[in-house]
């Protein structure tokens, strides 16, 4: 059985993706968050392809990353980094139905200041 806290949450990701879709110009900048990891994708839509993924898993350079938020960070950081390597600059922001603090939006800010463009 579902709680209540996931059934919300997948209403407001419903809600989210009838309106946010990605194209392969201007991908949908995807994010999952378990309780010990976060993972992030740029999704084109169209294709149903993911074009780039970054998650806390990799052996990212985590030195100065204590917490889950600064990793989230780091982990933005180093999807913006890919995505400019493949030419992407712009994408849509897609928060998975999550509120945006904490995680969630330390990805956002990390991925800004790699270069995206939200």
């Amino acid at each position: 059985m579902e709680s209540r806290k996931t059934i919300r949450r997948d209403s407001i990701r419903k809600r989210i993706r009838k309106i946010v879709t990605g194209t392969a110009e201007r991908p949908r900048l995807s994010v999952f968050r378990s309780n010990k990891q976060i993972y992030a994708q740029l999704i084109d839509d169209i294709s149903g392809k993911t074009l780039i993924a970054a998650s806390s898993r990799e052996q990212l350079p985590m030195e100065d990353a204590v917490n889950k938020v600064d990793k989230a960070s780091v982990v933005g950081k180093v999807l913006g980094e890919r995505a400019l390597a493949a030419g992407l600059t712009e994408v849509v922001f897609d928060r998975g139905g999550y509120l945006y603090h904490g995680r969630v939006k330390s990805l956002a800010e990390g991925a800004r200041n790699a270069g995206l463009k939200f």
